[in-house]
């Protein structure tokens, strides 16, 4: 049998999309002008789906460190830090994180995906419990199945279930990692921390919150929705990307148990990868430094976000959450017409990310925007403005409530 004969429906999913118009899961971007600009298509478009929540990708600081490291570390590491050492700047990008943390220890990944295997296979094993929310991404998912420990699901944002759960365990000797994120990638709505950390105080477990779509965005100094909460004591262990606010590649997991720094030598991602090359962690060493000494950042973009937010509701648009935030999904009725309406945006001049089961929460179809400092108040209004005429011309007559 031909092993690849299971994608066949994929791809006949894929034509499906192509026939539609354009592909909306391979756009490319065939020249950027700034973190809110790229040609596509030959056009000029704004984009509105890059998660480059802070706008630093164009940075001229952050490029030159760059280009500086490039030229005296060369162009990578050729190893995993385990086999090859670590490069100076790999420590000092670890210090850097720490201290923006306040935590006492942090390891760098290479992608923000080996983050989460990395953290979950590296914390959990067989003889251990993970409670995860239904709406946890894919990456932790994956980190919970390599780490071979038992997988319990709650409800979303739900800390009664997850305690009703808890409640009905048998106790084995084993640990329990509850698992959470700040933002979730795809609605955009927020855990609610204290209900769960509520939890924690009645049932003993150890709490880890992915802050990759929170951090640099949420709380008085960026760290997240443990910062925002108030909460970080109640927090034991920290994960989160450098390919969002960071605006470069890579992961991070940070924590203060006084083993922490063992999990270097029982992370199998972290092991047996290649680390990161020497531009990508200079030019994370660069931005952290400046989302620290650069605050309205934070405050421009909660601006911005509070601003599509209430235009898409003024428009009618039935939202992902009830609550502003840099993800802002839309929510369309079936796949045709989330296409349909995704090719419609692009062609008057506005990038969206498309979201389909089964990646979507609840077999949802979605087209999701996310955020920047970098835009402009008529790079918002303007996006508000196409999302308004495209469902007026019919694309996305059932996206609209009423």
């Amino acid at each position: 049998m031909d092993l690849l004969a299971k994608l066949e429906g994929l791809a006949e999913r894929h034509a499906r999309m192509k026939a539609l118009g354009g592909d909306a899961v391979g756009a490319v971007m065939e020249r950027l002008l700034s973190p809110t600009r790229a040609i596509i298509e030959g056009r000029e478009t704004i984009l509105a789906g890059t998660n480059n929540y802070m706008g630093i990708t164009f940075d001229a600081e952050c490029i030159a460190a760059g280009q500086k490291a490039l030229a005296e570390f060369g162009t990578g590491t050729t190893g995993s830090r385990i086999a090859n050492g670590s490069y100076a700047l790999h420590k000092e990008l670890e210090q850097e994180f720490a201290r923006f943390l306040d935590r006492r220890h942090c390891i760098i990944f290479s992608t923000g995906y080996q983050a989460n295997l990395g953290m979950m296979s590296g914390l959990a094993g067989p003889r251990d419990t993970i409670y995860l929310d239904a709406d946890s991404h894919s990456s932790i998912y994956d980190g919970c199945t390599l780490s071979g420990a038992k997988l319990v699901r709650f409800r979303h944002n739900d800390a009664a279930d997850l305690d009703k759960r808890l409640s009905r365990s048998e106790e084995d000797g084993g640990g329990k990692l509850v698992v959470l994120e700040g933002i979730y990638s795809m609605m955009g709505d927020r855990a609610p921390l204290a209900d769960f950390v509520e939890v924690k105080k009645k049932h003993g477990f150890q709490l880890l919150v992915d802050e990759a779509h929170s951090f640099g965005v949420l709380g008085p100094h960026g760290r997240g929705l443990a910062d925002e909460a108030g909460l970080e004591d109640e927090v034991d262990f920290v994960v989160g990307t450098f390919s969002k606010s960071v605006g470069a590649i890579g992961g991070f997991g940070a924590g203060n148990h006084p083993y922490f720094e063992l999990l270097r030598f029982a992370m199998r991602p972290y092991m047996f990868t290649a680390s990161s090359s020497p531009a990508s962690i200079a030019t994370s060493i660069a931005a952290i430094r400046k989302l620290a000494a650069e605050p309205q950042r934070r405050r421009r973009l909660a601006d911005n976000s509070a601003r599509l937010f209430s235009g898409f509701k003024a428009l009618g648009l039935e939202l992902g959450c009830d609550e502003a935030s840099p993800v802002v999904a839309v929510r369309c009725p079936d796949e045709p017409s989330t296409i349909a309406m995704w090719n419609a945006l692009l062609k008057a001049g506005v990038y969206v990310n498309i979201a389909l089961p089964p990646g979507t929460p609840n077999k949802m179809c979605l087209l999701r925007c996310s955020v920047s400092a970098a835009h402009t108040d008529a790079d918002l209004d303007r996006i508000i403005e196409l999302f308004g005429a495209v469902v007026a011309q019919g694309h996305g007559k059932k996206v609209a409530n009423g």
